[in-house]
């Protein structure tokens, strides 16, 4: 089994706001893979004391402990009673009504011997690897669909935040878990999987160096770091450049990348 982490800040003045995690249990096949990316309010403005970083990890904490030791429970599942769980630790101290309170996007995967589960809320991604090579990507892409002049406006975005028509994150509702793409695949059919937050899967999705096929190849040759190197070169290339397709030249960054062990098939009766 092979796990590796990585992750980068957008800028050496702002805290990061991703929060990644891969727990292994000590026994078994299984293990879990976690990345959350927290969305960045306007200074002030998201009706809590706390700050994104504080609720991504403590959201991230609880996906991590309960995806392991809660097996009886589906992802959503999970993903709900995390939400809840989080929600619950600050419900006291700030205003969980706020429409910008902390919230984040979220990529979470689990295996054991028998399947590979993964959820994907918002633009975060999930990559699958089969045996033969080819790659299937868990996208949840409603937010593509508003228009990008909606999203230059605070107030615009606001309306659709949450929203039916709109696109979904996690945040204090719960029952935002049923709008995430999630699923199973036999575990026989998945070789090496990732989660990545958008600043990761930029490398595809904003600069077209190539494929997911191709990215998960830099993912297995260079693992997450590399990847992550690679995405903060073609930033700094373009900026150079006087590139203008971006609102922000650089954004936390951050990748998880799990080879899996291979499943021994159950030995022939005699």
């Amino acid at each position: 089994m092979r796990t590796e982490a990585a992750t980068l800040p957008g800028s050496p003045e702002r805290p990061n706001e991703d929060w990644a995690a891969a727990a292994l249990p000590a026994a078994g096949t299984g293990g879990v893979a976690v990345v959350l990316d927290g969305v960045t309010p306007p200074a002030g403005e998201d009706g809590c004391v706390h700050g994104v970083p504080w609720f991504t990890a403590r959201l991230g904490g609880a996906l991590t402990e309960l995806s392991a030791s809660r097996r009886d429970l589906t992802l959503p599942e999970i993903l709900s009673l995390a939400i809840r769980r989080t929600a619950d630790t600050h419900r006291d101290t700030c205003d969980l009504s706020h429409v910008r309170t902390p919230q984040a996007t979220v990529a979470l995967a689990r295996w054991d011997a028998e399947v590979v589960e993964h959820l994907v809320l918002s633009d975060a991604a999930v990559l699958l690897r089969s045996p033969d090579g080819a790659v299937r990507a868990v996208l949840d892409d409603r937010l593509d669909h508003v228009p990008d002049v909606i999203l230059r406006s605070l107030e615009a975005t606001d309306r659709l935040r949450n929203r039916e028509g709109g696109f979904f994150t996690a945040a204090a509702d719960p029952s935002v878990a049923a709008r995430a793409v999630s699923g199973t695949s036999p575990r026989a059919r998945v070789r090496a999987l990732a989660a990545l937050s958008d600043g990761a899967t930029r490398w595809v999705q904003l600069f077209g160096e190539g494929d997911w096929a191709d990215l998960f190849d830099v993912l297995d040759a260079e693992g997450p770091s590399g990847l992550l190197r690679r995405v903060r070169a073609l930033e700094t290339a373009a900026a150079g450049a006087g590139g203008t397709r971006r609102r922000k030249l650089h954004d936390d960054a951050t990748a998880v990348y799990a080879e899996l062990r291979p499943v021994s098939p159950p030995p022939t009766a005699r």
